[in-house]
């Protein structure tokens, strides 16, 4: 006999976001790995009412790897995918892009769409929901 699969693994959710320059805070409007950590905190939220009808808990990183800068200007992408799923405990998979980013060289508005996502930060996970969910 073989097992279902469990439907809340492969769930995934997407936020996108403007980085403010209010949130620059090194030079060369660098924003620091927390606001990244923030978006993930908020996508995880959402995939615990998804996945378990509460808001659930943020117990832990396992990794967590800044690959490239985020800047002021930027519009991030942050994802997270269920990879298992337990009674209680789910583990995420993060993942954040950089989709479009600011051209102060071309003008002090000016910004591009990437022609491709420049991933900038990837991690794991797991959140705990306070009671068994579906």
């Amino acid at each position: 006999m073989t097992a279902e699969p469990d439907p809340r693994v492969g769930l995934t959710v997407t936020h996108r976001r403007y980085v403010p320059y209010a949130h620059a805070h090194y030079g060369g409007n660098l924003v620091d790995g927390a606001y990244v950590l923030g978006m993930f905190g908020d996508v995880a939220t959402e995939v615990c009412v998804r996945a378990g009808g509460d808001e659930g808990l943020f117990a832990s990183y396992d990794d967590v790897q800044f690959r490239a800068p985020v800047n002021a200007g930027d519009v991030l992408e942050a994802t997270a995918t269920v990879i298992r799923a337990g009674r209680r405990s789910r583990t995420l998979a993060f993942e954040a892009r950089v989709v479009c980013r600011a051209r102060p060289d071309k003008g002090p508005s000016a910004a591009e769409v990437l022609p491709e996502p420049l991933v900038v930060v990837t991690a794991t996970g797991t959140v705990v929901l306070p009671h068994a969910g579906t």
